[in-house]
């Protein structure tokens, strides 16, 4: 019979399974399972070099690069190289030799120095930070560039090829009424410039009156023909034979003709 004074048995908690594999539990590790030493390593930050590193250590700990503890940055810079050899990285030769740098200057700003040539001898971190300060401004114009945009990166490239062959196009064929019907429009066009113009003539009636008058008489007949001139044209005869009309109608002159078909002649009124 149990007794009512002795407390139930508390609840416990099973082993978790780390992993489920067709559907069974492993709670434990495979004896064979082989696991690299390095496996589960990380690395975080990487370095282009020994300045770069020691860049780093400045900037993290917001330290003047004018004023640079050198003791404080010396350790911290050891224990990174001691950090890197422990994960088994291959460090180049210029990480030892900034090493060694660091420790000469630490020891020079160490050693006493006389008092006449403190003010003559320059800070042994002057030129370690002329390199830093140089080495910044390139790593500053670097990432400048990198920043910019870039072909294959931010800046795709579109080509497009298309079908380069000829299109042969047929010319229209020009009817004769086409033809017609654009001279039309030029003609409708030309009307609207049309404009009256009058042209003094060349020759006048009324002097060409006066001239028959001057070679002919009452004494003697001319022939009708011999009054014009061929060489005056068209116009020049129309002119002659009107004129002549204006003597006949005004009875100055008169025309003989003894025969049917016979010559003209012509002379003055007596």
């Amino acid at each position: 019979m149990n007794n009512p004074e002795t407390p139930a048995s508390a609840p416990q908690q099973t082993e978790m399974p780390f992993a489920i594999v067709m559907g069974e539990a492993v709670t434990a590790l495979p004896q064979d399972l082989y696991i690299p030493p390095d496996a589960l390593e990380v690395i975080l930050e990487t370095f282009e070099g020994p300045l770069d590193l020691l860049l780093y250590l400045i900037r993290k700990q917001n330290l003047d690069i004018l004023d640079i503890p050198i003791a404080e940055i010396t350790r911290q810079y050891v224990e990174y190289i001691g950090l890197m050899q422990t994960a088994r990285l291959e460090l180049a030769a210029e990480y030892l030799v900034m090493a060694a740098m660091l420790a000469e200057i630490k020891s020079r700003m160490l050693l006493p120095r006389p008092a006449e040539s403190e003010n003559e001898e320059e800070d042994p971190r002057a030129q370690l930070v002329r390199r830093l300060q140089e080495y910044e401004r390139y790593r500053k114009a670097a990432e400048d560039i990198d920043d910019r945009p870039r072909v294959g990166r931010e800046i795709h490239l579109a080509v497009v090829e298309f079908d380069e062959r000829p299109v042969k196009r047929v010319e229209p064929n020009v009817s004769l009424f086409e033809l017609l019907d654009a001279f039309r429009n030029v003609l409708q066009r030309a009307e609207m410039y049309r404009h009256h113009r009058v042209i003094m003539e060349a020759l006048s009636v009324r002097e060409r009156m006066t001239q028959i008058l001057s070679r002919v008489n009452g004494d003697t007949f001319l022939n009708f023909e011999s009054l014009f001139e061929p060489k005056e044209g068209r116009m020049g005869v129309v002119v002659t034979f009107m004129a002549l009309l204006e003597l006949l109608k005004e009875s100055l002159l008169v025309l003989v003709q003894n025969e049917p078909y016979a010559p003209i002649h012509v002379k003055a009124v007596a």
